[in-house]
């Protein structure tokens, strides 16, 4: 786990933070290909028949996959972890940007104490 509970409180680990990171990045590309390919499943005329029955189904089958159905669901869970993505990439920065500072304060601190 990325932060660990430690004697003196949290401790985060960067670069687990950046393989997390590297994970979900990976999992967002397939989100993008599973909503390429919904969105070409919606765009398909299932080959069921010309029988009423077939026409019917065929056409339910198309609005399931597209924008309200499966591809509004599958774009939607890709937002999401876009979100996530970024959130989690801008702690990351934040926090190696903050334990820079701390150095810079206590390098500082140390040479003026001396």
């Amino acid at each position: 786990m990325p932060p660990s509970s430690g004697r003196n409180g949290y401790r985060v680990e960067p670069d687990e933070l950046a393989a997390r990171l590297a994970t979900l990045t990976s999992l967002g590309e397939s989100t993008a290909a599973l909503v390429a390919s919904a969105g070409r499943l919606a765009e398909r005329r299932p080959m069921l028949g010309t029988a009423p029955p077939a026409v019917h189904m065929a056409e339910r089958l198309r609005e399931a996959a597209g924008r309200s159905g499966l591809t509004g669901a599958v774009e939607a869970a890709d937002r999401e972890l876009t979100s996530f993505q970024e959130a989690l990439a801008a702690t990351i920065a934040k926090y190696e940007a903050g334990e820079s500072d701390v150095e810079w304060t206590l390098r500082t601190t140390g040479k003026a104490g001396q």
